[in-house]
């Protein structure tokens, strides 16, 4: 229904199944309700609400959510950038290794920036695996930077960005972010993103 109310009843539901998800790895009812409320859909946002509940569990359900919305989705540029983006802020233990799988898939490209800030710009939304203990988050994304730096360093200054707020964070963390902070200095990167890092520091 495509006025306030039915606005208001969508963001309702699909907060609710949101929570739903946080359930369904030990209900198989509530898993079921899921399920059925992806495949129902009839509109993109409802849809990628239930996707994203559903990725809140690993498994076979995840992902042929993942590719079922893919192969309807894959022809819309924005819709694939949600796509991208919900993957990427993941807090499933280990994504990391998911978003590194996304970096070769056809829906992802390096060179456009867009691209770029929804799958690794987004896994800093990801509280659990950027900021994972053994600093393998804050790695990747400053192999990412440096990568990008010698592609388009306007991309690169932007996505050093969170790496340079390493001041908010506990004593451990602000070690592991230096320590890749400096590793991006020592390569001599682009005026933009040797600014950002050297002030940060």
């Amino acid at each position: 229904k495509p006025d306030r109310e039915g606005k208001s009843r969508r963001a309702i539901r699909n907060i609710s199944l949101s929570y739903l998800g946080k359930l369904a790895e030990t209900d198989a009812e509530v898993k079921s309700v899921l399920n059925a409320s992806f495949k129902e859909a009839t509109n993109m946002t409802d849809q990628i609400a239930a996707l994203a509940a559903i990725g809140a569990t690993a498994g076979e359900d995840r992902e042929k959510a993942i590719e079922a919305f893919y192969t309807q989705w894959k022809e819309e540029p924005l819709v694939m950038l949600k796509w991208l983006g919900l993957q990427a802020g993941s807090n499933l233990p280990g994504n990391l290794d998911v978003i590194r799988k996304l970096l070769d898939h056809e829906a992802f490209d390096i060179k456009n920036p867009n691209k770029v800030y929804s799958l690794i710009g987004g896994l800093t939304s990801s509280a659990v695996n950027y900021h994972a203990g053994d600093g393998s988050g804050y790695a990747f994304l400053a192999d990412m930077v440096l990568k990008l730096d010698k592609m388009n360093p306007q991309v690169a200054a932007r996505m050093v960005g969170p790496l340079s707020k390493y001041k908010k964070y506990d004593e451990k963390r602000q070690e592991m972010i230096k320590a890749q902070l400096n590793r991006i200095l020592e390569a001599k990167p682009c005026d933009n993103v040797y600014e950002i890092v050297f002030k940060s520091l």
